[in-house]
């Protein structure tokens, strides 16, 4: 089934289609099979590469891993922030759900779902009314709904899916609506929590890392601001904590990865749940950019929002940017295209890349049809500047049980055995590819570049066109035909040679306008006859 073909019948029938998809499932290849089926290693993404340092980092340097809170109730963020609170939760997320509504069910209802086909009993009322009350107290979870109403009305799941879909359209009209929680938008929010409860309960100093997810709702997202990003945080609680050491952590981590070049200086936004003075910005040279780029802010936590949460000590934190760490790292200008690559960045194949996925389509099966392509090829190239008219035998003997002959010909007069493109070689160069003369006086710019700096595929013309007649002798011979006759005349495209290449690749020459200039004569005729 086509894909057009699935959504068309999701539409009309969703539970139908889905069962349907199954048939999709193909068997694969021999070779493809378990435990046949192996794996070479992949490649990881320099973003995670950063962030395994940074935990590495911060462990070299006595700090434990934690896990903080996501999930932070705007409450938190008017204790840890004070006034600043409104401006916070402004580029914070809330989270909404979708209402359980009240679901009746009426005379109406019962008719539409027997008009469905489902015989409906009072049983079966008071089944259904008992699975939607259960949902609306939460006790059935939505994942459940479907099952569960197809129990209580005695169907498959799929027609149960569509008594949900056309009688009770209430379920899809529903909107959500938002609560007080918030996504974290600052490590900061969940550091609170995190000491609060973690105060008194271990010895100090207390030393804690965490490296996860923030979630700020940015106007826009732009070459150095994500609506996601990663922030690698730490705390350092004890009676008496400096800002030095916030400095001496910061430059350690930053040595760590091998930076030389920091500074600090003094951050102008002033948050309010640093103490006054301390808030500090440390920046790092990007080589690409050729500009400092903040990767991480420190500073003490006010003695205002730790003692809204119990807790008298000093406390310093430091938070770093992990994609800006990694910007500098890896020379990314953008941090869009540096964690989204398979959307902002650029599509790039290598010339030998595209190599690898241009092939001969039609191949010989047989041991023999592969002896009779060789042979056709030692006859085309030992003959193929021959004058015509002229014929030559390519093969002549037992094929695959039938005694056949194979005849390269040309019968007009006054041209070649072969077309002078046949010799013709393959190269790639910067993601075009095209046909050059093997040997020959190779005037145009293009093809003279591509033979000095492209990848040569080891393809001629002929190789594509001797394997095409070999795979169709087999063909002739197998189904029993007494003879057939081959004739190639202008190349046009790479499937006029027996070429394929792989979609993917052709893609991506069509949408960076690259081309595919296979043009040529490559007039050849072979005639094959069984003659036993």
């Amino acid at each position: 089934m086509k894909k057009n073909e699935i959504v068309r019948l999701a539409k009309r029938d969703f539970e139908k289609a889905w069962v349907e998809t199954a048939k999709t499932l193909k068997k694969p290849h021999h070779d493809r099979e378990y435990p046949r089926l192996h794996f070479k290693t992949g490649q990881s993404h320099m973003l995670y590469d950063t962030i395994a340092e940074l935990r590495q980092a911060y462990m070299k340097l006595g700090f434990d891993e934690t896990v903080n809170p996501v999930f932070i109730d705007e409450e938190q963020i008017y204790k840890q922030f004070g006034p600043e609170a409104p401006a916070v939760l402004d580029r914070c997320f809330y989270l909404a759900g979708l209402p359980r509504p009240d679901i009746g069910i009426g005379m109406d209802k019962i008719e539409r779902i027997e008009g469905l086909g489902v015989e409906m009993t009072e049983d079966k009322v008071q089944g259904l009314q008992d699975v939607f009350r259960g949902y609306k107290k939460g006790d059935t979870s939505g994942d459940d709904l479907v099952l569960e109403v197809s129990a209580a009305l005695d169907v498959a799941n799929n027609l149960g899916l569509r008594v949900l879909e056309r009688v009770f359209p209430e379920l899809k009209e529903l909107t959500p609506v938002a609560n007080q929680t918030t996504l974290r938008s600052h490590m900061t929010s969940g550091w609170f929590m995190t000491l609060s409860s973690a105060y008194n309960k271990t010895k100090l100093p207390l030393k804690l890392f965490s490296i996860d997810r923030c979630f700020r709702r940015e106007q826009r997202e732009d070459a150095s601001h994500l609506m996601t990003y990663h922030s690698a945080s730490c705390v350092w609680m004890d009676d008496e904590v400096s800002l030095d050491v916030g400095m001496a952590v910061s430059e350690s981590l930053l040595e760590h990865f091998g930076f030389e070049k920091f500074r600090f200086q003094p951050d102008d936004k002033k948050s309010k749940y640093y103490i006054p003075g301390t808030q500090t910005e440390v920046y790092g040279y990007h080589p690409k950019l050729r500009e400092w780029v903040e990767v991480a802010t420190f500073g003490m936590y006010s003695p205002i929002a730790l003692a809204k949460y119990g807790i008298d000590k000093d406390v310093m934190n430091l938070g770093v940017g992990a994609e800006r760490i990694a910007m500098i790292l890896h020379n990314q200008p953008d941090v869009r295209e540096m964690v989204y690559p398979q959307t902002y960045g650029s599509w790039k194949f290598t010339d030998r890349e595209l190599a690898t996925m241009l092939r001969i389509n039609y191949y010989p099966a047989t041991s023999h049809g592969r002896v009779l392509m060789d042979s056709i090829l030692e006859t085309w190239i030992k003959h193929g500047d021959a004058d015509s008219p002229c014929e030559f035998t390519a093969f002549k003997g037992e094929f695959l049980g039938k005694d056949i002959e194979v005849v390269a010909v040309e019968p007009e007069s006054g041209t070649k055995l072969l077309g002078p493109a046949s010799m013709n070689s393959i190269y790639i160069h910067n993601g075009n590819i095209m046909g050059v003369p093997e040997g020959g006086d190779v005037k145009d710019e293009a093809a003279l570049k591509a033979v000095e700096n492209g990848v040569k595929t080891n393809i001629r013309y002929v190789d594509g066109l001797a394997a095409n007649a070999a795979y169709k002798i087999e063909e002739m011979v197998v189904s029993g035909a007494e003879e057939v006759s081959l004739r190639t005349t202008i190349s046009r495209s790479i499937s006029d040679i027996n070429l394929r290449l792989d979609e993917v690749a052709l893609n991506y020459i069509t949408s960076e306008n690259k081309v595919i200039d296979v043009r040529g004569p490559t007039f050849s005729t072979l005639n094959c006859r069984i003659t036993e």
